[in-house]
């Protein structure tokens, strides 16, 4: 069996929220004076998962001298959704779906904060190349401050099937370029949609591109030529809920 080690407060905290079954293991700081450690016990044994004291020498060497806050838990995770799911999760959401489309995201930092926005801004599903990519990682985890329990992380075989499933089902993609004409707020964003962003580096790869119905680019004052993918991520996904209505 396959586990990753999750530390800090947030990481072990979402996972006791949101997947409490596969925790395997469960250390806590024996001597630990913060409140939210000795909440964290207690929460684990409501749900059954017996904490196991260590002291914090002991928790430092187990993360590699990580922050681990004075928690740490060995964790299965989940495997990612397969695009064999895209249907259904499309059908359930409606006219509201909102996909989140990262080709070939390679850091873990920027897929977890990306995972993030993605989670406030209310996503159907964040879709992923299952190459090319960084997977679900401890790091993504932490970076996405419990968001990665919480969004549907599909994990696409073949990223242009992935997307031309979208399009036949009525999603419309727009995808973010730099060199695009279109500012990103001229797209209707109304309906079924899907932001597009590309990895970092390289962009979106040729195919995915081509796959797009728009091409946008985010309007910039300074010299700056282009922006970290997690923060264009967020500006993207709440530029459609602004459109939406979300919170009038």
């Amino acid at each position: 069996m396959s586990t990753e080690l999750l530390i800090g407060i947030h990481s072990v905290e979402a996972a006791l929220n949101y997947d409490a079954g596969n925790i395997v293991e469960l250390y806590v700081e024996s001597d630990s004076q913060n409140p939210r450690v000795r909440e964290l016990a207690e929460r684990a044994r409501e749900l059954g998962v017996k904490p196991h004291a260590r002291d914090r020498a002991a928790l430092d060497r187990m993360t590699g001298g990580g922050r681990h806050q004075g928690v740490a838990a060995r964790y299965k995770a989940p495997p990612a959704r397969s695009d064999a799911e895209l249907p259904a999760l499309i059908e359930a959401a409606g006219s509201e779906a909102l996909f989140l489309v990262l080709d070939g995201v390679t850091d873990p930092h920027n897929l977890g904060a990306c995972l993030r926005s993605a989670e406030a801004a209310g996503v159907t599903a964040v879709i992923v190349p299952k190459d090319r990519a960084v997977g679900m990682t401890a790091t993504v985890r932490r970076a996405s401050a419990g968001a990665a329990d919480r969004v549907p992380l599909v994990a696409a075989t073949n990223l242009a099937r992935a997307l031309r499933v979208l399009k036949d089902a009525g999603v419309w993609l727009t995808g973010l370029a730099g060199e695009a004409t279109i500012s990103l707020h001229a797209i209707d964003f109304r309906g079924p949609v899907a932001i597009v962003m590309g990895g970092e580096g390289e962009g979106m790869r040729r195919l995915t591109r081509e796959a797009c119905d728009h091409l946008a680019h985010i309007p910039m004052k300074g010299r700056v030529e282009s922006l970290n993918v997690s923060v264009a991520t967020g500006i993207a996904l709440f530029e459609v809920l602004r459109q939406r209505g979300a919170g009038r």
